[in-house]
Protein backbone atom coordinates (compact mmCIF):
# COMPACT_ATOMS: atom_id res chain seq x y z
CA UNK A 1 0.00 0.00 0.00
CA UNK A 2 2.88 2.45 1.00
CA UNK A 3 4.53 1.34 -1.90
CA UNK A 4 1.79 2.20 -4.12
CA UNK A 5 1.16 5.68 -2.64
CA UNK A 6 5.11 6.42 -3.47
CA UNK A 7 4.69 5.66 -6.70
CA UNK A 8 1.27 7.46 -6.91
CA UNK A 9 3.55 10.29 -5.49
CA UNK A 10 6.41 10.43 -7.56
CA UNK A 11 4.68 10.49 -11.06
CA UNK A 12 3.49 13.34 -11.25
CA UNK A 13 6.41 15.20 -10.01
CA UNK A 14 8.42 13.01 -12.33
CA UNK A 15 6.16 13.74 -15.68
CA UNK A 16 6.54 17.48 -14.30
CA UNK A 17 10.05 16.90 -14.24
CA UNK A 18 10.30 15.74 -17.62
CA UNK A 19 7.80 18.83 -18.82
CA UNK A 20 10.72 20.65 -17.10
CA UNK A 21 13.98 19.81 -18.85
CA UNK A 22 12.18 19.50 -21.99
CA UNK A 23 10.89 22.50 -21.62
CA UNK A 24 14.98 23.86 -21.03
CA UNK A 25 16.25 21.73 -23.99
CA UNK A 26 13.62 23.54 -26.08
CA UNK A 27 14.82 26.93 -24.93
CA UNK A 28 18.38 26.36 -25.55
CA UNK A 29 17.89 24.98 -28.82
CA UNK A 30 16.22 28.62 -29.61
CA UNK A 31 18.97 30.26 -28.63
CA UNK A 32 21.28 28.04 -30.76
CA UNK A 33 19.40 28.60 -33.61
CA UNK A 34 18.87 32.27 -33.18
CA UNK A 35 19.84 33.93 -36.23
CA UNK A 36 21.90 37.55 -35.89
CA UNK A 37 19.53 39.17 -38.29
CA UNK A 38 16.17 37.83 -36.99
CA UNK A 39 14.36 38.65 -33.55
CA UNK A 40 11.66 35.71 -33.76
CA UNK A 41 13.75 33.59 -30.90
CA UNK A 42 13.61 36.53 -28.68
CA UNK A 43 9.94 37.05 -29.39
CA UNK A 44 9.53 33.15 -28.85
CA UNK A 45 10.87 33.19 -25.62
CA UNK A 46 9.54 36.23 -24.69
CA UNK A 47 5.89 35.03 -25.60
CA UNK A 48 6.48 32.00 -23.52
CA UNK A 49 7.55 34.20 -20.71
CA UNK A 50 4.66 35.74 -21.05
CA UNK A 51 1.82 33.14 -20.97
CA UNK A 52 3.67 31.06 -18.14
CA UNK A 53 3.52 34.52 -16.45
CA UNK A 54 -0.32 34.96 -16.97
CA UNK A 55 -0.95 31.35 -16.13
CA UNK A 56 0.54 31.93 -13.01
CA UNK A 57 -1.72 34.96 -11.80
CA UNK A 58 -4.69 33.04 -13.27
CA UNK A 59 -4.17 30.21 -10.81
CA UNK A 60 -3.30 32.59 -8.27
CA UNK A 61 -6.55 34.27 -8.74
CA UNK A 62 -8.24 31.18 -8.27
CA UNK A 63 -6.47 30.40 -5.10
CA UNK A 64 -7.47 33.54 -3.37
CA UNK A 65 -10.84 33.26 -4.60
CA UNK A 66 -11.15 29.56 -2.74
CA UNK A 67 -9.89 30.82 -0.09
CA UNK A 68 -11.61 33.90 0.61
CA UNK A 69 -14.83 32.41 0.19
CA UNK A 70 -18.26 33.90 -1.62
CA UNK A 71 -18.80 36.39 0.87
CA UNK A 72 -16.45 38.75 -0.24
CA UNK A 73 -17.28 39.04 -4.21
CA UNK A 74 -17.17 42.70 -4.40
CA UNK A 75 -13.54 42.43 -2.97
CA UNK A 76 -12.48 40.00 -5.58
CA UNK A 77 -14.02 41.49 -8.35
CA UNK A 78 -11.88 44.90 -7.34
CA UNK A 79 -8.89 42.47 -7.39
CA UNK A 80 -9.91 40.77 -10.86
CA UNK A 81 -10.16 44.42 -11.97
CA UNK A 82 -6.80 45.39 -11.02
CA UNK A 83 -5.21 42.11 -12.20
CA UNK A 84 -6.98 42.66 -15.48
CA UNK A 85 -5.11 46.44 -15.59
CA UNK A 86 -2.00 45.11 -14.45
CA UNK A 87 -1.74 42.51 -17.25
CA UNK A 88 -2.63 45.16 -20.03
CA UNK A 89 -0.23 47.60 -18.93
CA UNK A 90 2.22 45.04 -18.92
CA UNK A 91 1.50 43.88 -22.36
CA UNK A 92 1.53 47.43 -23.55
CA UNK A 93 5.25 47.96 -21.94
CA UNK A 94 6.15 43.85 -23.23
CA UNK A 95 4.51 45.13 -26.93
CA UNK A 96 6.78 48.80 -26.67
CA UNK A 97 9.74 46.51 -25.67
CA UNK A 98 9.51 44.66 -28.77
CA UNK A 99 8.56 47.31 -31.17
CA UNK A 100 12.17 48.64 -30.12
CA UNK A 101 13.69 45.56 -30.43
CA UNK A 102 12.81 44.27 -33.88
CA UNK A 103 13.76 48.24 -34.91
CA UNK A 104 17.25 47.43 -33.57
CA UNK A 105 16.89 44.15 -35.36
CA UNK A 106 16.30 45.67 -38.87
CA UNK A 107 18.75 48.22 -38.48
CA UNK A 108 21.49 45.33 -37.86
CA UNK A 109 19.98 43.52 -41.01
CA UNK A 110 20.50 46.51 -43.12
CA UNK A 111 23.67 47.11 -42.14
CA UNK A 112 24.42 43.32 -43.13
CA UNK A 113 23.42 44.19 -46.67
CA UNK A 114 26.22 46.79 -46.88
CA UNK A 115 28.65 44.70 -45.17
CA UNK A 116 29.65 42.79 -49.16
CA UNK A 117 30.63 45.96 -50.85
CA UNK A 118 33.22 46.95 -47.61
CA UNK A 119 34.60 43.37 -47.09
CA UNK A 120 37.85 43.88 -48.83
CA UNK A 121 41.23 43.25 -47.79
CA UNK A 122 44.28 45.91 -47.52
CA UNK A 123 46.49 44.43 -50.12
CA UNK A 124 43.44 44.07 -52.55
CA UNK A 125 42.90 47.95 -52.33
CA UNK A 126 46.60 48.47 -52.66
CA UNK A 127 46.65 46.04 -55.93
CA UNK A 128 43.43 48.24 -57.49
CA UNK A 129 44.84 51.15 -56.62
CA UNK A 130 48.22 50.29 -59.15
CA UNK A 131 45.87 49.05 -61.16
CA UNK A 132 43.79 52.23 -62.08
CA UNK A 133 46.43 53.51 -63.55
CA UNK A 134 47.43 50.99 -65.80
CA UNK A 135 45.31 50.59 -69.05
CA UNK A 136 44.70 47.54 -70.44
CA UNK A 137 44.55 47.19 -74.10
CA UNK A 138 42.45 44.14 -74.33
CA UNK A 139 38.63 45.64 -75.30
CA UNK A 140 37.77 42.40 -77.15
CA UNK A 141 36.51 40.49 -73.69
CA UNK A 142 34.72 42.94 -70.63
CA UNK A 143 37.08 43.75 -68.36
CA UNK A 144 36.54 42.99 -64.61
CA UNK A 145 35.29 45.40 -62.37
CA UNK A 146 35.39 44.99 -58.92
CA UNK A 147 32.13 45.86 -57.32
CA UNK A 148 33.53 47.37 -53.97
CA UNK A 149 33.22 51.05 -52.42
CA UNK A 150 35.70 50.69 -49.36
CA UNK A 151 38.72 52.10 -51.66
CA UNK A 152 36.54 54.48 -54.06
CA UNK A 153 34.90 55.81 -50.90
CA UNK A 154 38.13 56.61 -48.74
CA UNK A 155 39.41 58.36 -51.75
CA UNK A 156 36.81 60.57 -52.05
CA UNK A 157 37.43 61.37 -48.17
CA UNK A 158 40.94 62.06 -49.44
CA UNK A 159 40.59 64.17 -52.29
CA UNK A 160 38.05 65.97 -49.72
CA UNK A 161 41.49 66.30 -47.34
CA UNK A 162 43.53 67.54 -50.11
CA UNK A 163 40.86 70.34 -51.77
CA UNK A 164 40.54 71.00 -48.57
CA UNK A 165 44.60 71.49 -47.70
CA UNK A 166 44.45 73.23 -51.10
CA UNK A 167 41.91 75.79 -50.30
CA UNK A 168 43.53 77.09 -47.27
CA UNK A 169 47.34 77.53 -48.62
CA UNK A 170 45.28 79.50 -51.65
CA UNK A 171 43.02 81.34 -49.25
CA UNK A 172 39.87 80.87 -50.77
CA UNK A 173 37.02 82.05 -49.41
CA UNK A 174 33.68 80.84 -49.17
CA UNK A 175 30.57 83.20 -49.82
CA UNK A 176 27.85 81.00 -48.59
CA UNK A 177 28.81 77.82 -46.82
CA UNK A 178 31.96 76.21 -45.06
CA UNK A 179 35.25 75.09 -46.67
CA UNK A 180 34.38 71.31 -45.59
CA UNK A 181 31.00 71.47 -47.12
CA UNK A 182 32.03 73.31 -50.30
CA UNK A 183 35.09 70.29 -50.45
CA UNK A 184 32.58 67.50 -49.33
CA UNK A 185 29.46 68.51 -52.20
CA UNK A 186 32.15 68.95 -54.93
CA UNK A 187 33.68 65.78 -54.30
CA UNK A 188 30.72 63.50 -53.44
CA UNK A 189 28.80 65.74 -56.12
CA UNK A 190 31.51 64.78 -58.57
CA UNK A 191 31.60 60.87 -58.08
CA UNK A 192 27.86 60.45 -57.28
CA UNK A 193 26.62 62.50 -59.83
CA UNK A 194 29.06 61.06 -63.26
CA UNK A 195 28.60 57.73 -61.85
CA UNK A 196 25.24 57.94 -62.66
CA UNK A 197 25.26 60.36 -65.13
CA UNK A 198 27.76 57.68 -67.31
CA UNK A 199 25.43 54.23 -65.76
CA UNK A 200 22.44 56.16 -67.49
CA UNK A 201 24.07 56.80 -70.68
CA UNK A 202 25.57 53.01 -70.46
CA UNK A 203 21.98 51.99 -70.33
CA UNK A 204 21.04 53.94 -73.41
CA UNK A 205 23.79 52.40 -75.49
CA UNK A 206 23.50 49.12 -73.95
CA UNK A 207 26.67 48.73 -71.99
CA UNK A 208 27.29 45.98 -69.88
CA UNK A 209 27.99 47.51 -66.31
CA UNK A 210 26.29 47.97 -63.56
CA UNK A 211 26.26 51.43 -61.31
CA UNK A 212 28.12 49.34 -58.11
CA UNK A 213 30.83 48.61 -60.80
CA UNK A 214 30.59 52.57 -62.26
CA UNK A 215 30.79 53.59 -58.69
CA UNK A 216 33.81 51.88 -58.05
CA UNK A 217 35.76 52.17 -61.38
CA UNK A 218 35.11 56.18 -60.89
CA UNK A 219 36.12 56.02 -57.27
CA UNK A 220 39.32 54.12 -58.69
CA UNK A 221 39.76 56.63 -61.27
CA UNK A 222 40.13 59.48 -58.58
CA UNK A 223 43.42 58.03 -57.80
CA UNK A 224 45.02 59.59 -60.16
CA UNK A 225 43.63 63.43 -59.30
CA UNK A 226 44.74 62.67 -55.68
CA UNK A 227 48.23 62.41 -56.42
CA UNK A 228 48.54 65.26 -58.73
CA UNK A 229 46.68 67.49 -56.85
CA UNK A 230 48.65 66.54 -53.66
CA UNK A 231 52.23 67.43 -55.58
CA UNK A 232 50.87 70.41 -57.29
CA UNK A 233 49.49 72.06 -54.34
CA UNK A 234 52.68 72.31 -52.93
CA UNK A 235 54.69 72.70 -55.76
CA UNK A 236 53.40 75.29 -57.77
CA UNK A 237 54.79 74.93 -61.20
CA UNK A 238 52.34 75.13 -64.02
CA UNK A 239 54.12 73.07 -66.35
CA UNK A 240 54.78 70.31 -64.24
CA UNK A 241 51.35 70.36 -63.03
CA UNK A 242 50.17 70.38 -67.25
CA UNK A 243 52.88 67.19 -67.65
CA UNK A 244 51.08 65.41 -64.52
CA UNK A 245 47.50 66.50 -65.77
CA UNK A 246 48.57 64.82 -68.87
CA UNK A 247 50.56 62.08 -67.71
CA UNK A 248 48.68 60.52 -64.73
CA UNK A 249 44.80 61.86 -65.33
CA UNK A 250 45.22 60.77 -68.74
CA UNK A 251 46.90 56.93 -67.60
CA UNK A 252 43.80 56.89 -65.28
CA UNK A 253 41.31 57.89 -67.55
CA UNK A 254 42.27 56.06 -70.65
CA UNK A 255 42.25 52.72 -67.66
CA UNK A 256 38.76 53.62 -67.37
CA UNK A 257 38.02 54.31 -71.18
CA UNK A 258 39.77 50.93 -71.78
CA UNK A 259 36.83 49.16 -69.59
CA UNK A 260 34.04 50.67 -70.46
CA UNK A 261 35.28 50.14 -74.45
CA UNK A 262 35.24 46.76 -73.30
CA UNK A 263 31.80 46.02 -71.87
CA UNK A 264 30.36 48.09 -74.86
CA UNK A 265 29.33 47.08 -78.38
CA UNK A 266 29.37 49.56 -81.54
CA UNK A 267 31.55 52.32 -82.54
CA UNK A 268 29.02 55.47 -82.15
CA UNK A 269 28.06 53.88 -78.57
CA UNK A 270 31.69 53.72 -77.60
CA UNK A 271 32.51 57.14 -78.75
CA UNK A 272 29.81 58.83 -77.03
CA UNK A 273 30.11 56.71 -73.97
CA UNK A 274 34.23 57.02 -73.67
CA UNK A 275 34.39 60.69 -75.24
CA UNK A 276 32.07 61.87 -72.54
CA UNK A 277 33.76 59.93 -69.60
CA UNK A 278 36.72 61.27 -70.59
CA UNK A 279 36.03 64.70 -70.70
CA UNK A 280 34.17 64.74 -67.58
CA UNK A 281 37.29 63.36 -65.83
CA UNK A 282 40.02 65.68 -67.26
CA UNK A 283 38.23 68.70 -66.89
CA UNK A 284 36.99 68.24 -63.36
CA UNK A 285 40.70 67.87 -62.62
CA UNK A 286 41.53 71.43 -64.27
CA UNK A 287 38.76 72.51 -62.14
CA UNK A 288 40.20 71.42 -59.12
CA UNK A 289 43.49 72.44 -59.88
CA UNK A 290 42.48 76.09 -61.13
CA UNK A 291 39.42 76.80 -58.47
CA UNK A 292 41.31 76.23 -55.49
CA UNK A 293 44.78 76.95 -56.22
CA UNK A 294 47.28 79.38 -55.32
CA UNK A 295 48.70 80.82 -59.01
CA UNK A 296 52.55 81.70 -58.75
CA UNK A 297 51.66 85.00 -60.63
CA UNK A 298 49.66 86.04 -57.05
CA UNK A 299 52.46 84.25 -55.18
CA UNK A 300 55.08 86.59 -57.01
CA UNK A 301 53.05 89.70 -56.68
CA UNK A 302 52.55 89.09 -53.10
CA UNK A 303 56.10 88.71 -52.29
CA UNK A 304 57.77 91.75 -54.39
CA UNK A 305 54.96 93.90 -53.21
CA UNK A 306 55.99 94.90 -49.50
CA UNK A 307 56.45 98.09 -49.79
CA UNK A 308 52.76 98.40 -50.96
CA UNK A 309 50.79 100.14 -48.22
CA UNK A 310 48.41 97.68 -46.56
CA UNK A 311 45.14 98.14 -47.48
CA UNK A 312 43.26 100.45 -45.04
CA UNK A 313 39.59 99.24 -43.47
CA UNK A 314 37.85 101.90 -42.62
CA UNK A 315 36.19 101.84 -38.95
CA UNK A 316 32.71 103.02 -38.85
CA UNK A 317 31.79 105.53 -36.59
CA UNK A 318 30.69 104.04 -33.80
CA UNK A 319 31.99 105.34 -29.90
CA UNK A 320 32.60 101.97 -29.09
CA UNK A 321 34.82 100.83 -31.69
CA UNK A 322 36.89 104.58 -31.36
CA UNK A 323 36.90 103.83 -27.43
CA UNK A 324 38.25 100.39 -28.06
CA UNK A 325 40.76 101.42 -30.17
CA UNK A 326 42.27 103.87 -27.99
CA UNK A 327 42.59 101.64 -25.37
CA UNK A 328 44.16 99.20 -27.58
CA UNK A 329 46.54 102.48 -28.65
CA UNK A 330 47.38 102.89 -25.35
CA UNK A 331 47.83 99.24 -24.01
CA UNK A 332 50.45 98.87 -27.05
CA UNK A 333 52.29 102.08 -26.02
CA UNK A 334 52.46 100.34 -22.33
CA UNK A 335 53.48 97.47 -23.33
CA UNK A 336 56.24 98.87 -25.57
CA UNK A 337 57.63 101.27 -22.89
CA UNK A 338 57.93 98.19 -20.84
CA UNK A 339 59.86 96.33 -22.62
CA UNK A 340 62.37 99.15 -23.84
CA UNK A 341 62.52 99.37 -20.27
CA UNK A 342 63.10 95.45 -19.29
CA UNK A 343 65.88 95.54 -22.51
CA UNK A 344 67.99 98.79 -20.97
Amino acid sequence: GNMSAGSRNTEPWGGFDDNLIQGGSSAVIDMENMDDTSGSSFEDVGEMHQRMKEEEEVSAEAAAAEDDGADDGEFLGMKGLKGQLGRQVADEVWQAGKRQASKAFNLYANIDILRPYFDVEPSQVRSRLMESMIPVRMISFPQKVAGELYGPLMLVFTLVAILLHGMKTSGTVIREGTLMGTAIGTCFGYWLGVSSFIYFLAYLVNAQITMLQMLSLLGYGLFGHCVVLLVTYNIHFHLLFYAMWLLIGGLSTLRMVAVLLSRTVGQTPRLLLCGMLALLHMSFLLYLHFSYHQILEGLLDSLEGHNMAPIQRVVRDVPEVTLNATVCGLSNMEYAQLHAISAS
